[in-house]
């Protein structure tokens, strides 16, 4: 019998002999065992439409351009909504091309034909308007923490809505410091410097963000219906589904025909 000296044998950190283990034969190691955390579902809220743009198909009589007539040509339950602006160096003759013409400067209208519409102006003064409110929106908020916003937590409650009721969604919402901030400066000033809860997600993501949101949310409005009856419109009320669908829209509107007539509602 050959002694052994242990030479072969590995040593530790510490210097001492360690074992070598030889597996048995025919089998084989077992591996680790691996768990895999459930994923939740993801719910997407439906988006909150409140105003839709209809560009109208071609030789569309203009007695379809009523609130009784958008139902059955469009399938669009909704009234008119005076939310254009016309050009200002509009012929007198040219005001019958618009849908419900509102007098004042400057002149606003529920539709007509693009070459019409001061679309550019409607563009920039919202711009300017949301600088102004963004700016007001800093100093209501100062101080406090960037809070989440309300489709994120509908959309956990609708994931699990029994182990996440509405009721707590809605009041983790209304609970944090930033929303009952914008909360209390609405009870103290509510009309034209109203900040809207809903838009917080917006605000937070910077001054030039939401112009630009707004200005494009100005002309676009909440969803855009085209002429062959194709509609475009965000997912949720979630910023990144609100962003998606102003760069369709607004990649559309920028390639109609002048002659093209477009159409605000209400729904």
């Amino acid at each position: 019998m050959t002694a052994t000296n242990g030479a072969a044998t590995p040593l530790s950190r510490y210097g001492t002999r360690v074992p070598t283990v030889t597996p048995r034969p025919g089998r084989k190691p077992t591996p680790a065992a691996t768990t895999t955390a459930p994923t939740s579902p993801v719910v997407t809220p439906t988006a909150t439409i409140n105003t839709m743009i209809v560009c109208l198909p071609d030789g569309l009589p203009s007695q379809a351009l009523t609130a009784t007539q958008l139902d059955r040509h469009f399938g669009v339950s909704g009234t008119l909504q005076p939310r254009f602006w016309a050009i200002p160096d509009m012929w007198l003759w040219q005001r019958r091309d618009l849908v419900a013409p509102r007098k004042g400067r400057p002149v606003y209208c529920a539709g007509g034909p693009v070459k019409l519409l001061d679309l550019a102006a409607m563009r920039h003064a919202a711009g300017v308007g949301a600088g102004i409110r963004h700016q007001l929106w800093q100093q209501v908020v100062h101080g406090t923490r960037p809070a989440t916003p309300w489709p994120t937590l509908l959309a956990r409650h609708l994931a699990d809505p029994a182990r996440y009721p509405r009721e707590r969604a809605e009041a983790d919402f209304h609970q944090q410091p930033r929303v009952n901030a914008m909360r209390m400066h609405n009870a103290a000033s509510y009309g034209a410097a109203h900040l809207s809860p809903g838009e917080l997600e917006m605000f937070q993501a910077g001054p030039m963000a939401y112009q630009h949101y707004s200005a494009t949310t100005a002309v676009c409005g909440d969803a855009l219906l085209t002429p062959d009856g194709h509609k475009l419109a965000p997912a949720s009320d979630a910023l990144t589904h609100r962003v998606t669908y102003l760069e369709q829209a607004m990649r559309y509107l920028d390639t109609v025909e002048p002659d093209q007539r477009l159409l605000a509602v209400a729904l």
